[in-house]
């Protein structure tokens, strides 16, 4: 299995959200903001939003997708999205602020279309969203900023061939050449803390998102530049 890295194109999206949406479907995090009860989860409408962030994500994020050069199918493998590391004293630009106002349109033109957010409890993805505002704001001290992975993730059954390091290493290879240290959040303490520390990442901070009784656990990963051997 020949497996190729190479930037995300827009006729990937398809089969990139479908990997996504396999991938994630017994996530806890993906299971904890998402009514997965039959006829409260919308999938095509989950489908319409991530399309609409990996049309944002071409142009706004490092998006890389594995593919198995053979395959006549042309059936994305893996994906992987990384957010581009940014000083503390450095702000938007304009061109990034009309795509963020691009990804507003189009994600409010799918709450009218599909009548509803597909299953996503609001109030949890904002419970997140804070708490992850405060544990960056705790363990983020390098003023150069992060590079941060925003999703990592292989077609599930065919986990185990190296892909999900590939993808990867096409950015840590990076940080490491720049000296920059990376950044992750993962939902699943195992395998997964496991096979980060592998490639460097070492657990930081445990982040709990509290809904009542409901509690999602996400775990903060750091990952220092690595010196060439």
């Amino acid at each position: 299995m020949p497996i190729e890295i190479s930037p995300i194109t827009t006729s990937d999206i398809p089969s990139v959200v479908e990997c996504i949406q396999l991938a994630f479907d017994d996530d806890p995090y993906s299971n904890w903001a998402f009514d997965k009860r039959p006829g409260q989860f919308n999938k095509q409408r989950n489908f319409a939003s991530l399309k609409a962030k990996c049309e944002w994500g071409i142009r706004n994020a490092l998006f890389y997708v594995a593919k198995d050069s053979d395959r006549p199918d042309g059936a994305v493998l893996g994906v992987s999205m990384w957010m581009k590391p940014r000083r503390a004293d450095e702000g938007q630009t304009w061109s990034e602020w009309v795509d963020e106002y691009i990804l507003w349109l189009k994600q409010g033109w799918n709450l009218v279309r599909y009548q509803g957010r597909g299953g996503l409890k609001t109030n949890r993805y904002w419970i997140w969203k804070r708490e992850q505002a405060q544990a960056q704001a705790e363990i983020w001290t390098d003023p150069d900023g992060y590079y941060f992975c925003n999703i990592v993730t292989v077609r599930p059954g065919i986990q185990g061939k190296g892909i999900g390091r590939m993808l990867f290493e096409v950015v840590t290879k990076m940080a490491d050449q720049e000296g920059r240290q990376c950044y992750l959040e993962s939902s699943k303490d195992k395998p997964n803390i496991a096979i980060y520390e592998k490639m460097g990442f070492q657990l930081v901070k445990k982040m709990a998102c509290e809904d009542g009784e409901d509690v999602c656990d996400l775990f903060c990963m750091i990952r220092e530049p690595q010196a060439k051997p």
